[in-house]
């Protein structure tokens, strides 16, 4: 089916765990009924989406069923596939609420294995569940196993979101090691790395490109955000690019994976609660993929990928109408100088799926410019796409900001953009920088110049027109492009 965002029917996308084989990325993912649960049952199971395009998915169904209540993989939650001797190797996280399997009241974690021969039909091995040796390692902790073989060492290796037993309590997050010559047996070894930065860090992944090793992880300490770090070996020391995440706070849970010569990365945006904007975050959402390139210092950016950015072939018209400000057009160029005040035009109607690209360039001191989306006729009430040169980012914004009333303190103007919603990068002034927003009904993501990404959810204004603003600056939007899908 096509569903540029992928969501099962009744269900969300939980933590992607992809493999590609035979030109197909195979995505297991966390099958999440959620409230549904009363009608489907408690736990969780992996289920399977496949795909070639990122346009278009065929749901597979479950794959690897969750336990019974009486079982500790009630819940199978998140971990790796790795192909090895003539089998297929899933390692799993198993997990049981209920109090038999909890210890000092808390649920224990442990990494289960399950084997197949062509990856349709798996068999579980409980005999090989190990939890932590609860001495170096919490043993509640102990969850999204990713195994790779280590050629140097000559030996598989497996990393773990684990915690240390002492130190400061929301420090104590590392990435635990254990080792293996056959896949069955483990041995814990110290930490992979102990940063001291974070609770935790979940659904580890380790890859290289060229001489480069990328460690990636996802942590909720400061914020919820898909990190990685970069070093020349696969032991370390880690590195922290300037700027070190994939996207914000609305794509979580990363973990990639490549075809023959291209990497990517699959990570869910959440829902929110009632389906609002103002609602809070919620765990799991619908698919989201970015391509991962490798610039010539080693650092790592996202674009859109190639199959889902050419999917959009069907230009539309751009019907420009100036709101505010003394807009000149030429053809589908737009200019405004707007030195000390506010400026935006309308391009016209926004299709509920569409692509936008325009390229931008601002000139020095500009506090801001971008993209309006789903504006109401005065253009009053829109989210905003909003490039920051002073402050060399790019946010996600909505006006108004209230959430009930119209007196001013429900504008909620402490807050200047939505929350975890501010994505870092380097700006310049007479440079043109290329902005692309694909929306697909609530999902909405944002790429600057194919480094940067920024997903968010749009759920409160259902239609509307589209266009470009400038706050106190001048700007000029040029090589605009409005896109539907190909028919």
């Amino acid at each position: 089916m096509s569903n540029r965002f992928y969501k099962p029917d009744k269900a969300w996308v939980g933590d992607l765990i992809p493999f590609y084989k035979d030109g197909t990325f195979r995505l297991f993912y966390l099958h999440d009924w959620r409230e549904n649960k009363q009608i489907y049952g408690e736990g969780t199971s992996w289920f399977e989406l496949r795909s070639n395009d990122f346009v278009t998915y065929e749901e597979m169904g479950e794959k690897l069923k969750h336990g019974s209540n009486e079982e500790q993989d009630m819940n199978c939650y998140t971990g790796s596939i790795i192909e090895a001797n003539g089998e297929y190797h899933l390692f799993y996280t198993g997990k049981n609420l209920n109090p038999d399997f909890c210890e000092d009241g808390i649920p224990l974690e442990c990494v289960m294995h399950a084997v197949s021969k062509d990856m349709e039909t798996w068999t579980k091995l409980p005999e090989d569940t190990f939890y932590s040796d609860g001495i170096r390692y919490e043993r509640h902790d102990w969850r999204d196993p990713h195994v790779t073989w280590n050629e140097e060492a000559g030996e598989y290796w497996m990393l773990l979101a684990a915690r240390l037993k002492e130190g400061l309590a929301r420090r104590r997050g590392c990435i635990a090691l254990c080792s293996s010559k056959d896949l069955k047996s483990w041995e814990i070894r110290e930490p992979f790395w102990d940063p001291k930065l974070y609770v935790t860090h979940e659904c580890p992944d380790l890859f290289q490109i060229g001489e480069w090793w990328y460690l990636v992880y996802s942590t909720f300490s400061e914020r919820f955000v898909t990190h990685y770090r970069m070093s020349k070996s696969i032991s370390g020391p880690w590195t922290a690019p300037k700027h070190d995440a994939f996207d914000g706070r609305a794509f979580y849970a990363a973990k990639t994976w490549g075809d023959v010569e291209k990497r990517y990365a699959f990570g869910w945006v959440p829902s929110k609660e009632h389906e609002n904007d103002f609602g809070d975050w919620q765990w799991a959402g619908n698919l989201v993929v970015h391509e991962v390139v490798q610039q010539t210092d080693g650092t790592l950016t996202v674009r859109t990928p190639e199959a889902l950015d050419q999917h959009f072939g069907s230009r539309q018209p751009i019907l420009y109408q100036a709101r505010i400000g003394n807009w000149h057009t030429i053809d589908v160029s737009a200019f405004v100088e707007a030195d000390e005040t506010f400026a935006c035009i309308s391009a016209g109607a926004m299709p509920a799926t569409c692509k936008i690209k325009a390229n931008v360039t601002f000139t020095d001191q500009t506090r801001g410019c971008g993209v309006m989306l789903r504006a109401n006729s005065n253009m009053d009430e829109c989210y905003y796409i909003r490039i920051e040169p002073m402050h060399n980012r790019l946010v996600f914004d909505f006006w108004p900001r209230r959430i009930k009333g119209e007196a001013q303190w429900h504008i909620a103007g402490d807050k200047p953009y939505a929350v975890e919603l501010e994505i870092p990068i380097d700006l310049q002034a007479g440079i043109a920088y290329e902005i692309k927003v694909i929306v697909e009904n609530s999902v909405c993501v944002v790429y600057l110049n194919n480094q940067v990404a920024m997903t968010t959810r749009i759920y409160n204004m259902k239609e509307g027109d589209w266009g470009f603003f400038v706050q106190e600056g001048r700007a000029i939007f040029e090589q605009v492009e409005l896109s539907v899908p190909n028919s």
